[in-house]
């Protein structure tokens, strides 16, 4: 779905996380990102896939990677899912959609026979200087982690 390449620069970005607080790309230099888009909050998919990321956390920190969710939710809907599931990373409630439409990943999708827009499954991994290392499309909700880590 995206136009997006290994080897572009990451769209610069700011969005407000579930607590409210600023997050911008420029954060993150000098570390690792995975930026995770999901469709929304505490649907099974979305939550198998946050858990598998939860799980693995601290295997990401020790390799030098930080770990940031979006989706259009509200900051609130964002906020419930993160205690439910004792989320441990700022998820970003874009739902202007401007991050979500930069990394172009917005757009026409099938389920159960209907079309309708909304946000496609990727995640980008980020390097130190702002360089997309690599595309996840075929994201497997239940062993995601293990599609990201080397």
């Amino acid at each position: 779905m995206t136009s997006l390449k290994i080897g572009d620069n990451a769209p610069q970005f700011e969005a407000k996380d579930n607590a409210g607080n600023l997050i911008k790309l420029s954060d993150y230099t000098g570390k690792k990102l995975v930026l995770f888009f999901y469709p929304k909050a505490s649907t099974p998919g979305c939550t198998s896939e946050a858990c598998d990321l939860r799980d693995n956390y601290q295997t990401f920190l020790a390799k030098g990677y930080d770990v940031l969710g979006v989706s259009a939710d509200s900051a609130k809907r964002q906020q419930n899912w993160i205690n439910k599931h004792e989320l441990p990373f700022p998820l970003l409630a874009d739902e202007d959609r401007t991050v979500i439409e930069a990394f172009n990943v917005w757009g026409p999708k099938k389920f159960m026979g209907k079309e309708y827009d909304g946000i496609h499954r990727t995640t980008f991994v980020i390097d130190e200087n702002g360089i997309i290392m690599d595309i996840i499309l075929k994201v497997k909700t239940k062993a995601h982690a293990a599609q990201i880590l080397p």
